[in-house]
C-alpha cells in the first residue's frame, strides 16, 4: 500500500540522499550539488527524520548504507536517473543544450582555458559549460558530456581517446633559471600530492642535487605551484605538456640541471559519456583532439635538444 502523494519525501532531500549514495561521501556530494557539507548533512538528517530510520552509518572516511538506506537507494537512484534524462530531453527540445565538460583544476587552468578562444572562434554557436574539480565524476550520472582525465593505460574506459603523454622536467621563471645556471640554489616548489613522481624527493635523491641544502615550499594545488614559479619564487616540477602556453610565452623555462626530463606512466585522456554523442559534443571532442595533436608535435620540437633523455 502506497502513501498519499502529500506524504512523499521532498525531492531536494532525495537528491541529496542519492548524491551521497552515489559518492559514498558527503563532501563529494556537496561538491556535486554546489552546497556546503553542513547543508547536505542537514538534508540527510531531515530525510532520516521523515523515513523514521537511519540511512547511513558515518565512517571515519565517507559513509556506508544501513539496510534501510540501501533499500531506499535502489529505488531513489533509478528514479532520479530517469528524471535527469527526462530533464535533459525537455531542456534540449526548447533550447540549445550546453556541452558540459569536467576536468581537474590544474588541467582546466593551465591547458584548457588558454585555448578556449580558439574553440569559441571555430564554434561560436556552441555553448560550453566547464567544471573544474579534482573529483572524478560519473559522466552519465552527473550530467557531463566529456571529461579530460589523468590516468594510466588500462584504467580508462574502452572509448577513451589518448590525448598526450606526460613529460616531467624542472621549470622556473627565466630569471631563476639563469641564477641556477650561475650556481645559485633556489627554493624547491613541491606539490603536496600522493603521486610521488610529482614530488621533489624522487628527483633530489638522485645526482648532484642530493648534496645541496634547499628550502622546500609545499603547496596543495598544482596550479598554485606554477603560479609560485611564475612569480620567481623557486623551481617546480613542470608537467611540460600542460605548460606549453607559458613556455611559448617565455614566462617559464625548462631548467637544464642534473634532473633530466622523464616520461611519467600517466597520460591525459578524453572520455565521452556516450559512444555516439550528439553533433555539438562531437565537434567539441574533435577540437580537443586537434589541440592535443598540436601539443604532441610541440613536445617533440621542445624536447629535441634533450635527445633520448626525454623518453626515459
Amino acid at each position: 500500500m502506497s502513501v498519499p502523494i502529500a506524504q512523499l519525501f521532498s525531492l531536494d532531500l532525495v537528491k541529496a540522499f542519492v548524491a551521497v549514495g552515489r559518492r559514498m561521501s558527503i563532501t563529494q556530494a556537496a561538491d556535486d550539488l554546489c552546497l556546503t557539507q553542513s547543508a547536505v548533512s542537514r538534508q540527510i538528517r531531515a530525510l532520516e527524520d521523515q523515513v523514521g530510520a537511519r540511512l547511513f552509518d558515518r565512517k571515519q572516511r565517507g559513509v556506508a548504507f544501513t539496510e534501510a538506506g540501501e533499500r531506499l537507494f535502489r529505488t531513489a537512484d533509478h528514479s532520479v536517473q530517469q528524471l535527469q534524462e527526462v530533464a535533459a530531453d525537455l531542456r534540449g527540445s526548447g533550447s540549445a543544450r550546453s556541452v558540459t565538460l569536467t576536468t581537474s583544476i590544474g588541467v582546466m587552468g593551465l591547458w584548457l582555458l588558454p585555448r578556449l578562444a580558439r574553440l569559441q572562434e571555430r564554434h561560436p554557436r556552441i555553448d560550453v559549460r566547464l567544471s573544474a574539480s579534482n573529483t572524478v565524476h560519473d559522466l552519465r550520472a552527473d550530467g557531463f558530456d566529456l571529461a579530460v582525465r589523468y590516468a594510466r593505460v588500462g584504467t580508462v574506459p574502452g572509448n577513451a581517446v589518448r590525448l598526450f603523454d606526460e613529460t616531467l622536467a624542472p621549470v622556473a621563471h627565466p630569471s631563476v633559471r639563469d641564477a641556477i645556471a650561475a650556481g645559485a640554489h633556489g627554493p624547491l616548489l613541491d606539490y603536496d600530492d600522493t603521486r610521488p613522481w610529482l614530488q621533489w624527493r624522487l628527483w633530489v635523491d638522485e645526482g648532484a642535487w642530493r648534496k645541496a641544502r634547499r628550502q622546500v615550499i609545499q603547496l596543495n594545488q598544482y596550479d598554485q605551484v606554477i603560479q609560485a614559479a611564475l612569480a620567481g619564487q623557486g623551481l617546480a616540477i613542470g608537467r611540460i605538456e600542460l605548460l606549453q602556453p607559458l613556455i611559448d610565452s617565455k614566462q617559464l623555462a625548462i631548467v637544464d640541471i642534473p634532473c633530466t626530463p622523464v616520461r611519467s606512466a600517466y597520460s591525459f585522456w578524453l572520455l565521452r559519456a556516450e559512444d555516439e554523442p550528439r553533433e555539438d559534443v562531437r565537434q567539441v571532442a574533435q577540437w580537443i583532439c586537434e589541440e592535443a595533436g598540436r601539443v604532441r608535435e610541440w613536445r617533440c620540437e621542445q624536447l629535441a635538444p634533450y635527445g633520448a633523455r626525454a623518453a626515459a
